[in-house]
């Protein structure tokens, strides 16, 4: 787990900052020397470890709350030993599968498959969970289908590897027949079935379209019609287990509490907080002010993405007070996206 120096800190002080947080971790309580010693084989003294912790919080990675005698991680400190202290766990076999059990009781719908994860998440994890649905430029084109409304009108549906399914009207300058559309919707779907709906592009789209003896108009309204599929303003969100957060004892102030719960209403806050994760879909922790509000500063958020094949299609995310179990929460959390990954396969596409 270490090494001679852990981000500057030599062995010793690296070793008893990781026994600092995991105590506080799992008591809730500031840590204090002579606890430490009687509690922990450390091989110095309590004094020793007292001048040792007093460097730390010199260097940043603790904190001393209060008039306490004992002290707390800051984000520092929790950051070095979820980077380079922290041993990783993995789940069992019987909790892999207790997680693959539940999520079969889902149906097999997108959204419905979606809010067990979170629902399942945050009643394992103990604190908020939620879930961002797939973004839809990272879905596979499945078909469309365009639809004669009248002579210069139709309606573009165009459905995903995932079922999701986007729709928009068109108007033409020439007529068209029933049997006209229908050609051409076999044509797209023979040729782009299977992509990325982001590499549908507009110049491929366009050439087909022409190639099958159509205008500028309904090449206009195909473009139009992938680029409604492809673009959205934020995926969907689920979210479950706010209550949770009643039960730690960071946030036993009521009105800290309702503040955090006022700002995590909004969907847009939730999805903000994962956002960049999109860019680099692995596993990520953020500490207390990398949250970027001062609001949310007592809290952390680990994000695992989950995944449609290959690709990386969404993210799932656990967040609660700083004094989390990183390690243990990050092995959930791998575990629920690695079943609903699983599960995205059963999708019914309508």
């Amino acid at each position: 787990m270490m090494e001679n120096e852990v981000d500057g800190l030599d062995k010793r002080k690296a070793y008893i900052l990781a026994t600092v947080v995991y105590e506080y971790i799992a008591t809730g309580e500031p840590v204090g020397s002579q606890a430490l010693t009687q509690k922990y084989n450390l091989g110095v003294s309590s004094a020793t470890v007292r001048n040792e912790m007093a460097d730390l919080e010199a260097g940043g990675y603790l904190e001393q709350p209060h008039t306490s005698a004992g002290r707390v991680p800051s984000d520092a400190g929790y950051r070095t030993y979820v980077d380079a202290l922290m041993s990783p766990e993995e789940l069992g076999a019987d909790e892999r599968r207790r997680i693959r059990d539940e999520m079969r009781d889902a149906r097999a719908q997108l959204d419905e498959i979606v809010e067990q994860s979170s629902r399942l998440l945050g009643r394992l994890a103990g604190n908020l969970a939620f879930v961002t649905k797939p973004q839809s430029d990272t879905q596979s084109f499945r078909y469309v289908q365009l639809i004669w409304i009248a002579e210069r009108s139709g309606i573009a549906i165009i459905v995903t590897s995932l079922g999701v399914a986007s729709q928009s009207l068109f108007e033409l300058r020439n007529d068209l027949s029933p049997d006209d559309l229908t050609r051409l919707s076999n044509a797209l779907n023979a040729t782009f079935a299977g992509r990325l709906l982001r590499d549908c592009d507009d110049r491929s789209l366009t050439a087909l379209t022409k190639s099958c003896g159509f205008g500028d108009d309904m090449a206009a309204a195909v473009r139009a019609a992938f680029i409604g599929a492809r673009t959205q303003e934020q995926p969907g969100i689920s979210a479950s287990g706010a209550q949770h957060l009643l039960d730690q004892p960071e946030f036993r102030d009521v009105r800290k509490l309702r503040s955090i719960l006022r700002i995590l209403e909004e969907q847009r806050t939730l999805y903000d907080l994962v956002a960049d994760a999109f860019d680099s879909p692995t596993a990520s922790v953020k500490i207390g002010h990398e949250l970027g509000s001062e609001e949310l500063a007592d809290l952390s958020l680990v994000t695992v993405p989950y995944r449609f094949g290959e690709r990386a299609v969404g993210m799932l995310s656990i967040l609660g007070p700083r004094r989390m179990p990183y390690a243990r929460l990050l092995a959930l959390a791998s575990g629920t996206a690695e079943t609903l990954s699983e599960r995205l396969h059963d999708v019914e596409v309508k």
